[in-house]
């Protein structure tokens, strides 16, 4: 028994290095496995780094030309979302700026503004944001609406105060129900710290997928497969190839994961409240699931641009189905279950509370259990996908019968 669990360790180590030698031998594989891994998260990062969008260039038009018009802009100027970029005698100035690329919105002051304002009377300030862009709409309708909303306020706390009333009576009686608001595991509401951490997840598992998916559709151009075959078909045979195979894979990325999880998360201050060891339980076998299910899928690809293609097809509906860019919870039912398919679906909830939340183990069992389910299940397609290949290319380039084979 010892002697057939030291062959197999020795077979183990013999693919692992057949499997590493065929990697570093092709150039395209190492450019997805290791170039991609360093390019695409640093250059994400860096275009996130400002976090949220600040300074929009505004036009503002003004037709009342007042000293309260002339303060409520001086507010806007104050606001961090904004940058008065101009001010406009008219709205079709305005729109001819707007439609330039001159500026990402419009704020108008209406005629009478300070009459109105004296007189008692509601007046209306109109925000015109482009709602093709979410990110540039929410910004300047917040920074409008932030700076009108405290310009309203100073008007009815001064008027309280003529009635008599103390500054702070005047205040409270303005607000008398006061919301404390916090922004938890993100304070600065910044898009990079929401999005760069599952996307590192989502260009761990493309990039491994599509690795591997090039490096079998290479081993079927050149016919690389066939030493395989003998070993294949006996009883047990598998096994080592695809510990091999799944080893060598695993080398790679357990330094990609320490740049793009550890490195890549310090350098740009990325939410980090979870232990490096919870962090380490949750990749493992995440990382096993997508090697077995690359392999899986690699025996399938005849040629290494297949592989390619049918990934690149595969990512946009990854990342919609992940819940990252789109609530899971709006997602129907049926279609966020297929979703499960793909072991960056399960890992990614928990892995963002884990390094946002802090979270233990203990919170996220129910998803460490579903990947460990996932991890077996894609070992056993993996076997059973190297055995059929080997069965199929044995047809091939031997004589023999894969029985005749498995009984040498």
């Amino acid at each position: 028994m010892f002697k057939k669990i030291y062959r197999g360790i020795e077979m183990t180590g013999q693919f692992y290095r057949e499997e590493f030698r065929d990697i570093r031998r092709d150039s395209g594989a190492i450019l997805i496995l290791v170039g991609a891994l360093m390019i695409y998260p640093v250059i994400y990062s860096i275009a996130y780094k400002n976090e949220v969008v600040r300074e929009l260039k505004t036009t503002i038009v003004d037709l009342d030309r007042t000293s309260a018009s002339h303060q409520l802009i001086k507010m806007l100027e104050g606001a961090e979302q904004i940058e008065v970029d101009h001010v406009a005698v008219s709205l079709d100035e305005a729109k001819n700026d707007f439609y330039e690329g001159n500026s990402g919105g419009i704020v108008v002051i209406p005629q009478n503004f300070e009459k109105d304002i004296l007189n008692g009377k509601q007046t209306n300030v109109s925000v015109f944001a482009d709602g093709s862009y979410f990110l540039i709409y929410r910004q300047l309708v917040a920074g409008s609406v932030k700076t009108v909303g405290t310009f309203s306020a100073g008007i009815e706390i001064k008027k309280l105060m003529m009635e008599g009333k103390t500054y702070d009576q005047a205040i409270q009686q303005r607000d008398p129900l006061s919301a404390d608001i916090h922004f938890w595991f993100n304070p600065s509401s910044g898009y990079g710290s929401f999005v760069m951490p599952g996307i590192i997840i989502i260009i761990l598992q493309q990039t491994l997928l599509i690795g591997i998916g090039m490096l079998g559709g290479t081993a079927k151009e050149k016919n690389r497969d066939s030493f395989m075959v003998p070993v294949a078909l006996k009883k047990g045979g598998v096994l080592p190839i695809l510990f091999g195979k799944t080893l060598s894979y695993l080398t790679i990325y357990a330094v990609n994961c320490v740049i793009t999880m550890i490195w890549i998360h310090s350098w740009f201050n990325y939410p980090n409240q979870g232990s490096y060891f919870t962090v380490l339980m949750l990749t493992l076998p995440f990382l096993l699931s997508v090697i077995f299910m690359g392999i899986t899928f690699s025996v399938v690809f005849k040629r290494r641009e297949s592989s390619i293609m049918f990934m690149v097809f595969l990512s946009p509906i990854v990342v919609f189905l992940s819940g990252i860019s789109w609530p899971a919870s709006s997602i129907p039912p049926i279609v966020y279950n297929l979703a499960h398919l793909f072991p960056s679906t399960i890992m990614m909830p928990a892995y963002l509370r884990v390094r946002s939340m802090g979270v233990g183990i203990d919170a996220i069992k129910h998803e460490y259990f579903l990947m460990l389910l996932q991890m077996c299940f894609y070992f056993c397609t993996a076997a059973m996908a190297l055995y059929f290949s080997a069965r199929h290319n044995a047809r091939k380039i031997l004589p023999q019968t894969p029985s005749a084979l498995a009984s040498d």
